[in-house]
């Protein structure tokens, strides 16, 4: 809500990465009740950025607890992307979720979350200082543990690069078909990808989209994205 009324809006720093980094035309997708239906938006579309978001999936999706008071959900949303993620997948779009998008990813497939990974024991506490600037909150704050497998690795010459972190959710389960492609030292996921898919289909916790043409490991993420939806619109 923006005052009284309710908005459907995407962050700038989502649609500058689209243009300036993956070299893409952003487009919103609207989440309605009912839905969009979904084959007529993956027969327009190249690619799909699931972006990082205020609002938690509710937990009745993948059985959880009911969330703590004042938790910020989004059931529309969650309607429209829980069945877009495996049918784009599977009809070979290729996807990149972000943080909300990375847990949504793991739910689409039957995955479960942690509510609160800084209440787990053994665990960092993965949330930002909201008193702090932007530049603060949005700092390198852990380093990334890749896989040996992983594709994460051909797209930085640091073997561990530092990654931000501003997420209290967090992978308990991983879904069916999805592979660990990166961890923080504590061992919660940060990146997966689906296995067999036929194009790009990758997520992130942490969040790339942030001041990207200046981290070169998040512009290849982004180039390898935009890569796989020209190959995706050529295709076609």
């Amino acid at each position: 809500m923006i005052g009284p009324h309710p908005f459907q809006a995407v962050g700038e720093k989502y649609i500058d990465t689209v243009v300036k980094a993956a070299g893409a035309l952003p487009f919103l997708i609207p989440v309605l009740e009912p839905a969009l239906d979904l084959d007529e938006v993956l027969q327009r579309v190249d690619g799909l950025l699931f972006i990082g978001s205020p609002s938690n999936v509710e937990p009745h999706r993948y059985n959880g607890r009911a969330s703590d008071a004042g938790t910020l959900h989004d059931p529309h949303r969650d309607q429209t992307t829980l069945a877009l993620i495996p049918h784009a997948v599977e009809r070979g779009v290729p996807v990149l979720g972000i943080c909300r998008g990375f847990q949504e990813m793991n739910v689409a497939f039957g995955g479960t979350l942690h509510q609160k990974v800084q209440e787990l024991p053994g665990h960092l506490d993965h949330r930002e200082d909201k008193t702090q600037p932007l530049d603060v909150q949005y700092a390198p704050a852990h380093e990334l543990l890749l896989e040996s497998a992983s594709v994460l690795r051909s797209m930085t010459s640091d073997g561990r690069p530092k990654v931000n972190s501003l997420h209290s959710q967090g992978v308990d389960r991983l879904g069916a078909g999805l592979s660990v492609d990166a961890r923080a030292p504590d061992g919660i996921v940060e990146a997966f990808h689906v296995d067999g898919a036929p194009h790009f289909a990758m997520a992130v916790q942490w969040h790339p989209e942030w001041q990207v043409m200046s981290n070169s490991f998040s512009r290849a993420l982004f180039a390898a994205f935009g890569a796989a939806a020209r190959s995706h619109l050529q295709s076609r």
